[in-house]
């Protein structure tokens, strides 16, 4: 699976135009159960989303390799404090890059540090992935948010298709491969673990805000457990040859960049009708 470079706006535009998807496509869990799409047989989407597990243990014996290939217990990547687990995958064509990243964003703007006050641990769902893979993406984020605790606080791992399976079902994360488009149909959102490896509480959808992060860490490490909005937001590709529902990177782009028009309109317009005063 390769991963497709392109140039892209900045960051604080893409994220603004995720805010605005995330309204728009974020759909609370008791509302209505609609189809995944045509041509799947069965389907749907309320099957993908997050089934909040507070108070289940996480399978610390479960074993996953790090950056470097080295294989360690789940147990041995979590922190003294509280633990942020982000699931999904590194070669995703759609939204768990940009998850993993409005998330980091919201840290940094927090004033969070790794870690002092979270570890983060990055899990691939997808049992081909490789350590090679892990370690460019944590790379490329250590570059675009530098922590100088990253090196010891942000965990990007791998491991085989009986671990995934594990730990998803212990955070009630569910996820389906489609053949077809290739790809993962998974929900978005962040699971809070405390230092005893049990689930504390859950911060779904995107469009991460910083008080959120730091009250559920918080929760988190006090041993505490904290209901979770049901929301749900799906990262999936649309492909109009099947039909199937959509949530691609393409349409956040096309709507930062109008955002972006907007913004420029606005602030051009105030300037000229403060200057007229």
């Amino acid at each position: 699976m390769m991963r497709h470079h392109r140039a892209m706006p900045s960051y604080a535009v893409v994220r603004m135009a995720v805010l605005a998807v995330a309204l728009a496509c974020a759909v609370p869990a008791g509302w209505g159960r609609p189809a995944m799409a045509r041509g799947d047989g069965q389907g749907d989407m309320q099957a993908l989303a997050f089934t909040p597990r507070q108070g289940a243990m996480l399978p610390l014996d479960a074993p996953f390799a790090d950056t470097s290939g080295q294989i360690r217990p789940l147990g041995a990547f979590l922190g003294h404090g509280a633990t942020i687990v982000a699931m999904g995958y590194y070669a995703c064509p759609n939204m768990c890059e940009l998850e993993r990243r409005d998330l980091l964003d919201a840290l940094a703007r927090g004033g969070l540090k790794t870690p002092a006050d979270y570890t983060l641990l990055a899990v691939s769902i997808d049992p081909a992935e490789t350590g090679a893979m892990a370690r460019q993406a944590l790379r490329e984020d250590m570059a675009r948010f530098p922590d100088p605790g990253a090196g010891r606080g942000w965990h990007f791992v791998t491991g085989p298709a009986t671990s995934i399976a594990r730990l998803s079902r212990a955070v009630g994360f569910h996820a389906r491969y489609d053949a077809r488009l290739r790809q993962y149909l998974h929900p978005m959102g962040l699971v809070f673990i405390t230092p005893a490896g049990v689930v504390s509480g859950y911060v779904l959808g995107i469009g991460y805000r910083p008080d959120d992060i730091r009250q559920a860490l918080s929760h988190a490490a006090r041993g505490g457990q904290a209901r979770a909005v049901p929301i749900l937001l799906l990262c999936f590709h649309y492909d109009e040859t099947t039909g199937r529902y959509t949530l691609a990177v393409e349409k956040l782009l096309k709507l930062g960049g109008v955002l972006t028009v907007l913004m420029l309109g606005g602030v051009v317009g105030m300037a000229h009708w403060r200057g007229q005063r």
